[in-house]
């Protein structure tokens, strides 16, 4: 049952990693500048939008199923945290923090002006995100 579970967890990480990676390009080819055409500032917002949908995909899905596949404690969001980084599936807990703080600030921001500050963190830290999802589906498919 888990191992099912585990399985189509996979198969819903590897399409968001995707669409998250579609993103990033897109945003990485515009660049970051003062000012953006509409159809830019748009593209940036769906990165953030698919931003902050992976990393909590990551963290609140996938690290807590692989919990529950692998008998580790189901804890606190932090314990859920620290057993992923054990696996070595990032190597920086501050560095992870960081990257759902800024999520915070996505999810929180409603001042178009605000927003586009981010977009620099967003871009930076998008490409972070990927690596992480990448090195966790290599992960997954090692252990089913």
């Amino acid at each position: 049952m888990i191992k099912k579970k585990l399985q189509e967890d996979l198969i819903l990480l590897q399409k968001q990693h995707n669409w998250l990676e579609i993103s990033y390009e897109e945003c990485s080819g515009i660049g970051l500048k003062k000012e953006f055409s509409v159809d830019e500032f748009g593209r940036f917002e769906t990165l953030c939008s698919r931003y902050s949908r992976s990393i909590d995909f990551l963290i609140r899905k996938i690290f807590r199923t692989l919990d529950a596949y692998e008998f580790a404690n189901q804890g606190t969001l932090v314990d859920v945290v620290n057993n992923a980084h054990k696996r070595g599936l990032f190597e920086d807990i501050d560095e992870l923090r960081v990257m759902k703080d800024i999520r915070n600030t996505i999810v929180h921001e409603y001042i178009e002006e605000e927003l586009q500050e981010v977009f620099d963190d967003v871009l930076k830290y998008s490409k972070k995100l990927l690596e992480i999802m990448e090195k966790t589906e290599k992960y997954i498919v090692s252990i089913i």
